[in-house]
């Protein structure tokens, strides 16, 4: 190494004279936020939403298509890849009651083959009214009835990761509270 200075990461577990620059090691991955997707699967259109770096704030994306899921599910690979998602969330149609409807088989069956696909973490999340909040938040920002039906998949989609997040920062600030 002629002189050169072997700068060490006090963050790996790897052993002395092994350097690795760019990747955070097992300490530090474990303190990185993690950036979540979620997803209102529907039969014809997709809502997808893809949280910031931070896993603060959620981003709607364009719909996906719904009517292939071998397609679908291969777009979503290719995103969990480029964008380091480590957790889908996906939407669990509930009735009022609280009970899965005959949607919910269909959308289990889904994210399992997601997750065989993606080797990420799922977490099924109830989404309930999460359409008709979408719909309400574009009718407030001015979106016409025409324009939000192209776009309320992804507002769904956000809204279901926004309350996600919303929870896991409050669950965290109780943490870091407690200690």
């Amino acid at each position: 190494m002629d002189g050169a200075a072997l700068r060490v990461n006090p963050f790996r577990a790897d052993p002395p004279g092994i350097r690795h620059i760019g990747e955070a090691g097992p300490v530090l991955k474990a303190c990185l936020p993690m950036r979540v997707a979620a997803i209102d699967l529907g039969k014809v259109r997709v809502g997808l939403a893809v949280s910031d770096e931070l896993g603060v704030i959620a981003h709607p994306r364009p719909p996906l298509a719904g009517s292939n899921q071998k397609k679908l599910i291969g777009e979503l690979v290719v995103l969990a890849r480029e964008e380091k998602i480590r957790r889908f969330l996906v939407g669990l149609p509930l009735n009022r009651a609280g009970e899965e409807g005959r949607e919910a088989k269909r959308i289990r069956k889904f994210a399992q083959a997601l997750a065989d696909a993606t080797g990420r973490e799922i977490e099924l999340v109830d989404e309930r009214f999460t359409t008709v909040e979408a719909t309400r938040r574009l009718r407030e920002g001015g979106v016409s009835a025409r324009r939000g039906r192209q776009r309320v998949d992804g507002a769904s989609a956000a809204v279901l990761l926004q309350a996600w997040l919303d929870r896991a920062g409050a669950h965290d600030a109780g943490r870091e509270r407690a200690t």
